[in-house]
């Protein structure tokens, strides 16, 4: 199968289940689909997906029998550490690892709260807001151009550019292939010329930020270039905030669906942390992670033959009923709690911690500054492989 066609067929099994299922809740197909398919084959795709907890996290986690990389990836964040394997993909990581340390994260700590008292500011003496445009959307964005060290003017094209990076074609034919194409390689032209600005400015006069740790750290006296870093760059922006953005709506949505848990929050503050891993589990901001058979490999009585295209649906394996116990509620006091919303193994999200202190500081200022909030309206991102919400209004 040629690159093109590889990708539209990808699409085409994404699409396929996305039309069996609400866009914001897609977790009675999940259900249906580990009782009656856990492992299935597309033949019409030649995608296999796989739905019960075991069995994603061996797919996502077993780097002998899985590989991340995909040879058809033209663009930046297809060429990022998320689609390499060993041992590039260890010498990378070792490297960028020193920017998400926890001494790091410690020193960020009170600008984040800081950013995140400014916008709550904002719409204080308002009865109503929307939780993603007014606060979940600008926080992450603002952060993470911090942490990079770029001009946070930049925050509009930022967006612009994260939502084209992660979007999807509007459906699997040809032609909306061609006009998704363009529209993303303009966007990669685009970043990778923002990017090397800046990275060259950082190497006549680095910071403290992200990007300068990264161009003085060194590993096995290997410097990272200007090749490896504009991946990376470009991954953290749009993983920084719309994988963020959506951590915090999710939960937030979850809190104040779920009755007594937004006052319960609101009267043990420290109950928040284990609220941000449950909301991890519940609504998965990462929903689904692709990975390429090394070899023949059986997975759940089924032959999965070297090259072929494996969709593991980490959602729905958050959701397992044989790994959580009713696994279908929102519980703040769920322990333990092994959601696989980061990932597991080598791929393991680098910026995990940085997305928990977020949207720790987020919930606990929020529900804080509040006595009262319920939702008004909810409108959700039609995406296939990104999962939160376009619109939550408020009433405060």
């Amino acid at each position: 199968m040629n690159v093109v066609n590889r990708r539209q067929a990808l699409q085409r099994a994404l699409m396929n289940g996305k039309n069996n299922q609400d866009a914001y809740h897609p977790f009675p197909w999940y259900e249906s689909m580990r009782k009656e398919a856990p492992v299935s084959f597309d033949e019409e795709n030649e995608v296999w997906s796989v739905f019960l907890y075991d069995d994603v996290k061996k797919v996502i986690g077993d780097k002998e029998l899985f590989s991340s990389y995909m040879p058809e990836q033209t663009s930046s964040i297809g060429n990022s550490i998320i689609n390499m394997d060993p041992p590039r993909h260890t010498q990378i990581r070792s490297v960028v690892n020193k920017a998400f340390t926890p001494r790091v994260m410690k020193q960020w700590e009170p600008r984040i709260q800081e950013i995140t008292d400014e916008l709550i500011q904002k719409f204080q003496g308002r009865s109503e807001f929307d939780l993603v445009q007014d606060f979940s959307y600008p926080l992450p964005v603002i952060v993470i151009s911090e942490l990079l060290g770029v001009p946070s003017e930049h925050m509009d094209a930022f967006k612009t550019w994260s939502d084209i990076l992660v979007s999807t074609p509007r459906d699997g034919s040809e032609e909306a292939e061609k006009v998704f194409l363009e529209e993303r390689n303009k966007c990669e032209e685009e970043l990778a010329a923002f990017f090397a600005g800046i990275i060259e400015e950082k190497r006549k006069k680095p910071e403290q930020d992200i990007i300068s740790i990264l161009i003085k750290a060194e590993e096995t006296g290997e410097k990272l270039s200007g090749e490896d870093l504009i991946p990376f760059c470009t991954l953290l922006l749009v993983a920084g905030n719309e994988t963020t953005t959506n951590l915090i709506s999710n939960a937030m949505y979850s809190i104040l669906d779920t009755p007594g848990v937004y006052d319960e929050l609101r009267r043990h503050p420290e109950l928040v942390p284990q609220a941000v891993e449950e909301a991890l589990r519940f609504r998965a901001p990462a929903p689904v992670l692709r990975r390429i058979a090394k070899r023949d490999t059986e997975i759940g009585g089924h032959l999965m033959k070297k090259g072929d295209m494996v969709l593991a649906f980490v959602a729905s394996a958050n959701r397992d009923e044989a790994k959580f116990d009713r696994a279908h509620m929102f519980d703040i006091h769920r322990h333990p709690n092994p959601h696989i919303a980061f990932g597991h193994g080598i791929h393991f999200c680098l910026g995990a911690p940085l997305a928990r202190l977020e949207a720790k500081i987020a919930l606990t200022s929020l529900i804080s500054a509040f006595p009262h909030m319920e939702c008004v309206s909810i409108t959700p991102i039609k995406n296939s492989v990104i999962y939160g919400l376009k619109s939550f209004r408020v009433k405060i």
